[in-house]
């Protein structure tokens, strides 16, 4: 194939030049969930253009007087972006820039052929792309540059997804290479969805979805699939000759006004005009453009027009009160960047208020300078300031803010907006760590345990992390505000759960981001740690039933955070691709990490090793317990390799200066993903919260089956009952679940890591309303548990054959040990389910 131009055919006449020179253009840059320019935000009001037929010279895009015209009209309507599908000419760029348009130039190569089949066509490729980049590399009117625009289905599907993500891979570190500075994106649209390319400096799609909520539910599923990065809409449209022109306007309204209130960071209109080119041979049956062929404009050119003239949101809206809560506890470091952030929110109807938790450090004057109210209180915790701002807040929709947090400006309207259309009590968004904190800061970006966000679904959350939530007033004040138990960490996570018991949901607007500072020094990292093992312990006393016996939280949903990516395993998932791959939107599915891959990340693998470590012990007394040595070695081995794997996946947002400060930040990556479960752990155990701890019943039963018979006056449904029995193993602090489609048992209380029981009740009619509720109540052990207590006993046994007595002391203590503990907490379930149980026939007699 014959190389596409590169920027050298034709040289515009001088009279097409504008003779002010060229407008000064800043290169963009990408922070966070937008792009930025010259320290603003910049939302991409893009349109397609080209390319048309060749001209003698080689040149697809016309001659210059006809881009100065057409660019000339173009800015003259609001668009600041023109995107391309091969490289353009210099003059063109520099035509560009003296209209002040930037272009998002394509690279076009042979990517609708099996191109990784021969390998000479795939270096050759590579090669092409830097030598079609390099004459115009640096070019300040240049964007970004796109890899490839939408391969084929069938050929992805032909050479599989990872070596195609690896193909793209190259093309982006070639065209780095040129140019460094540049940002690079690749196309993708909704037939190759499940292509994982996390490398590339921002997400872009071409989506053509002829209905709102089609469009808006697919855009929430793309900005999970962008996370931190923007997402840009690389092609939109509609024809206007299937349709009509004012179809097609009132199209690109909708479609445009959809796509930024939505958190895109900008969009491009196909096309410019009805002239397309395209395979060799003019298209002549759809007309795309904004513009006729003869560049006269249609009523599309005006809607959309309007549009990009109020970003992101239409301006006449009746938006609700907000109230900007910000509790502080001696947070004089960050407390300016965070007002001076809420200074340029341009929300238009908000009010600020900070509350100063007993701090000697001067940081409620800093905040007073800035003109926002601020209440001075006695130290009483975090939850306690919480409530303080919320009793004093005026808004419909108060909304938290860490005091190191910074603020997006458009912040509270992605915000305003999902309450507006949704009906959430709660909404929260993206916390992102800024760049410019120095080293440590942004390695514990990249550590586990930060806060973190889990989303049910693309828009439901089950769980926002308090430095940037937003909820209806009414609804926290109807569940009571926050527990002011909580003093440090946890009240988040108790009031999202108290918010979704009473039947509410959160919701997450992918788009309102902050900037939140993490902690500077390791030390600090790791206290937090620990705080935060101390609150979940405080969690699981309070909320029993929501944590395993293993002591965790079976999160519903998937966890968002870079710090949380570790793991021997890194499956694929299925990708969804139809029949004969025909369906039009292929996704990747994902099952959760297995336990295996998960166990030596949780903070109790360290009672593995140190149970190996006590068997390794007895070994030195009892030989056949010397195998017990290289398990330990390779438990020990498990928290340094997955430490390792964490910081080989972190993406630094500084670039390092050199080769030894990148290594020292993977080392100080890599020691934080290995000291972070045992900080987490420590807080955990202070806290009681351990795989061995008693699971808050009270009351004991011998742990054998059980039956029981009540007798009820008037009828209820089955399921009334058994919610009447769950309430009362909940209030006795019982971990109760309810059984599942598959079970064969009504409720299950978990009295620990060993031990627990099972109820199942059968409903007798005895007419005129009466029932006759019969109850079976069983213990359950946990099999894992008794086949260790087994072995123990068994290599007791084998200990005192030998005449080891010391070790066959130790063994046997820990199966007599453990056995106990199995029927302890068996017997203490089935205690308290015959408390609720009875409890339930007191109180239908009276």
């Amino acid at each position: 194939m014959t190389p596409p131009s590169t920027g050298t055919q034709g040289q515009p006449p001088a009279a097409a030049l504008r003779r002010e020179g060229p407008r000064k253009l800043s290169r963009p840059i990408v922070r966070g969930k937008f792009l930025h320019v010259g320290g603003q935000k910049f939302f991409l009001k893009g349109v397609t253009y080209g390319p048309f037929a060749s001209q003698d010279n080689g040149c697809e895009y016309h001659d210059a007087p006809t881009v100065q015209a057409d660019f000339a009209q173009i800015a003259a309507c609001g668009f600041n972006t023109v995107r391309t599908y091969t490289v353009p000419p210099r003059w063109l760029l520099d035509i560009a820039q003296q209209h002040g348009l930037r272009v998002m130039v394509g690279l076009p190569w042979e990517q609708h052929v099996a191109f990784l089949a021969d390998r000479k066509l795939a270096r050759g490729i590579v090669r092409r792309v830097r030598e079609m980049v390099k004459p115009v590399a640096g070019h300040p009117a240049i964007l970004a540059w796109t890899v490839g625009n939408e391969i084929p289905a069938t050929i992805v599907r032909w050479h599989g997804a990872a070596a195609v993500e690896k193909f793209i891979h190259r093309l982006y570190r070639a065209v780095k290479r040129e140019d460094p500075r540049g940002l690079v994106t690749y196309v993708n649209f909704p037939t190759t969805e499940y292509l994982r390319l996390p490398f590339l400096d921002f997400v872009s799609f071409n989506v053509y979805l002829e209905s709102p909520d089609k469009l808006t539910t697919y855009l929430a599923k793309l900005q999970s699939h962008a996370g931190d990065r923007p997402l840009v809409m690389a092609e939109l449209g509609l024809d206007s000759m299937r349709n009509s022109e004012e179809k097609q306007a009132e199209a690109l309204v909708w479609q445009s006004r959809c796509a930024f209130e939505n958190g895109c960071a900008g969009l491009f209109v196909f096309s410019w005009t009805d002239e397309w080119f395209r395979g060799g041979m003019e298209i002549t049956d759809w007309a795309f453009g904004l513009t006729t062929r003869d560049r006269q404009p249609k009523p599309a050119l005006a809607a959309v027009s309007e549009v990009f003239s109020h970003l992101p949101f239409a301006g006449e809206r009746d938006w609700p009160r907000v109230s900007v809560l910000v509790c502080t506890y001696n947070g004089s470091r960050t407390i300016r960047d965070c007002c001076d952030g809420l200074r340029a929110v341009t929300y238009p109807n908000y009010e600020v208020i900070v509350v100063d938790d007993g701090s000697n450090d001067g940081v409620g004057d800093m905040a007073a300078e800035y003109g926002y109210r601020v209440i001075r209180q006695a130290n009483a915790g975090l939850s306690n300031a919480r409530n303080t701002a919320l009793n004093a807040a005026a808004g419909e929709i108060v909304v938290y803010l860490d005091d190191d947090a910074r603020p997006d400006p458009h912040w509270l309207h992605y915000i305003a907006h999902t309450f507006m259309t949704s009906n959430h009590a709660a909404v929260g968004g993206p916390n992102i760590a800024p760049p410019g904190d120095g080293p440590i800061a942004d390695c514990v970006a990249n550590a586990p345990g930060g806060p973190i966000h889990v989303l049910i679904s693309d828009t439901i959350a089950e769980h926002i992390p308090g430095c940037n939530f937003a909820v209806r007033r009414d609804c926290l004040l109807d569940i009571g505000g926050f527990d002011a138990k909580f003093r440090i960490a946890g009240d988040d996570v108790d009031v999202c759960w108290r918010l979704q018991e009473r039947g509410w949901t959160v919701g997450f607007a992918h788009a309102a981001m902050v900037w939140h500072h993490r902690r500077n020094s390791v030390k600090a990292y790791l206290r937090q740690q620990k705080n935060y093992g101390r609150a979940e312990s405080m969690l699981e006393k309070k909320w029993p039933w929501k944590y395993n016996a293993a002591g965790h939280v079976p999160w519903q949903g998937r966890i968002y955070s870079r710090g949380n990516l570790a793991s021997f395993e890194r499956r694929r998932g299925h990708i969804y691709q139809g029949v004969w791959g025909s369906a039009p939107f292929q996704s990747l599915y994902q099952s959760p990490p297995g336990i295996i891959s998960t166990l030596p990340l949780m903070p109790e693998w360290y009672l593995v090793i140190a149970a190996l470590a006590v068997l390794s012990v007895i070994g030195t007394w009892w030989p056949p317990l010397l195998p017990a040595i290289p398990l330990l070695i390779l438990a020990l081995s498990a928290p340094v390799v997955q430490a390792v794997m964490g910081a080989m996946r972190a993406e630094f947002i500084n670039p390092p200066a050199s080769y030894i400060d990148l290594l020292d930040k993977y080392l100080v990556a890599g020691l934080l993903h290995f000291l972070q479960p045992m900080m987490r752990f420590w807080g955990r155990l202070r806290g009681g919260l351990h795989p061995l701890r008693p699971r808050g019943t009270t009351g004991m039963a011998l742990p054998i089956p059980r039956k029981a018979i009540v007798w009820h006056e008037t009828w209820s449904a089955p399921e009334q009952h058994l919610e009447m029995i769950e309430e009362r193993m909940e209030k006795s602090g019982a971990a109760v679940r309810r059984g599942g489609e598959w079970d064969d048992w009504d409720l299950r209380i978990s009295g620990g890591l060993l031990g627990g029981s099972r109820l199942r009740m059968a409903v007798e009619e005895h007419g005129q309303g009466r029932q006759q509720l019969r109850f079976a109540i069983w213990p359950t052990w946990s099999a894992v548990g008794w086949i260790i207590i087994v072995a123990l006993m068994a290599l007791a046994g084998l200990a005192a054959w030998d005449h080891a007595w010391v070790a066959c002391g130790i063994l046997g203590t820990g199966a007599v040990g453990l056995s106990f503990k199995a029927l302890r907490e068996a017997a203490a379930s089935i205690g308290a389910m015959r408390a609720a149980v009875k409890d339930k026939q007191v109180a239908d007699h009276e």
